[in-house]
């Protein structure tokens, strides 16, 4: 049977329909059983470079033999099965081109009167662009991930890189303080140590005199007070540097009202206050929990208050101080400290935190409170801390915790990151 009667046979001549095929934008052609073009539309036969009249009666194998077995296996799993195959890519050459098509594919039984599959309808759809863009993206996105990889990578050098100026920083104020009170306790120790070896030495001649005996007391009293005096700041001093550590053993966690305790802390600073001319308000709503740690939480409102006495309030300028603690959401409460002070600058507020920074160093503060706060806030109540604050519009410190304080880490791991509200 010649390829004309084929397609006569498959085909009756409708022109309408015939018009459609030969225009459609997409390839389509109609395979026998046994892979030979019965139809195929001039869309199609660019793939191969053939003719439409060229293509039919011929087998796909002739045709196209680069495809020959995929067209097979398709058109066998069809004729097998009579379910339609669909969204098949399929490569390939066009002839005197170099460059790599791709189409995708649908594949579709043909079916007789009496329901058996007479034949395969193909369409083909040109993707090569598509897929030319979609290399292009991954290949951008590739890219990206590889830039954003290197940018984290970077991020985690200047990390560990600020955590190293920060020990440097911490290690210079921790020499710089412990440096005085210690150098003095020495140069009064070797001064104490002469003033023994010559007292010993008049005693050993046995001319030891009244005056030189009350000297030598006069000097071993005002030696001793020295001492004790340095000895007792540097132990100060030390005391602080632990709770910069914020150390993971040193307090029991237990359930207690945060509004209670914070009373009992203003109470005990009441005295203190006076003296300044502040005024201290609590504001707490009753009935909350915490499950927390009573220590590190009253050492950060300790902190908070004298801190806001030390600095908001300067050359004995009287003012209040307000403490406000309220639930936030199910699962936290607020801590907001605020006063009515000098207030800061936005240089000061980027340092606050920052150890061993303080405006007041003349006057023998350290520079570790808020440093102090910021550390027991984050690694060990589990909480976020925002400071805000205007010059001569006071300072508002808002602290939000757990109710349920997480469980300390271990000391082996790496620390866990800070965060701010």
């Amino acid at each position: 049977m010649s390829s004309s009667v084929v397609r006569e046979v498959q085909f009756p001549k409708q022109p309408a329909l015939q018009l459609i095929y030969d225009t459609a934008p997409i390839g389509l052609a109609y395979l026998s059983p046994d892979c030979r073009y019965l139809q195929i539309n001039q869309r199609l036969t660019e793939i191969c470079g053939i003719s439409v009249e060229g293509h039919l009666g011929h087998t796909v194998r002739d045709c196209v033999p680069g495809l020959a077995s995929a067209v097979e296996g398709i058109v066998r799993s069809i004729m097998e099965t009579g379910d339609p195959v669909t969204g098949i890519e399929v490569y390939g050459q066009r002839p005197g081109y170099n460059d790599e098509r791709c189409w995708i594919t649908y594949w579709h039984p043909q079916r007789g009167p009496n329901g058996n599959i007479v034949g395969v309808n193909v369409a083909a759809e040109e993707i090569t662009e598509r897929k030319r863009s979609e290399r292009e993206i991954r290949g951008a996105r590739d890219a990206a991930e590889a830039a954003l990889q290197r940018l984290k990578e970077a991020q985690d050098s200047l990390v560990e890189a600020e955590k190293l100026a920060a020990l440097g920083r911490l290690v210079a104020g921790v020499a710089h303080e412990i440096n005085s009170p210690v150098g003095t306790s020495l140069t009064v120790t070797s001064a104490l140590e002469r003033k023994t070896t010559k007292f010993a030495a008049e005693v050993a001649r046995g001319g030891l005199k009244r005056s030189s005996l009350n000297e030598f007391v006069a000097v071993v009293q005002t030696a001793s007070s020295h001492l004790a005096d340095n000895l007792a700041r540097a132990a100060e001093l030390i005391e602080a540097f632990k709770q910069v550590a914020v150390d993971q053993g040193y307090l029991e966690r237990r359930s207690f009202d945060p509004g209670e305790l914070t009373r009992q802390v203003a109470a005990s600073l009441q005295q203190e206050l006076r003296r300044n001319g502040l005024a201290l308000n609590v504001e707490c709503q009753p009935d909350l929990v915490m499950n927390s740690y009573p220590g590190p939480f009253a050492q950060v409102v300790t902190n908070l208050i004298k801190n806001a006495m030390v600095h908001a309030f300067p050359h004995g300028r009287s003012g209040s101080i307000n403490i406000e603690i309220r639930a936030c959401g199910r699962d936290d409460i607020e801590i907001a400290v605020s006063d009515d002070g000098c207030g800061m600058s936005a240089d000061l507020r980027r340092q606050a935190f920052n150890p061993f920074f303080t405006t007041r160093r003349s006057q023998g503060c350290i520079g570790l409170g808020l440093h102090i706060v910021h550390n027991i806030v984050v690694n060990r109540l589990g909480g976020r801390i925002k400071l805000e604050s205007e010059s001569v519009e006071g300072t508002r410190i808002r602290i939000i915790v757990p109710r349920i304080a997480p469980e300390p880490a271990d000391p082996q791991r790496a620390t866990r990151k800070r965060s701010a509200v």
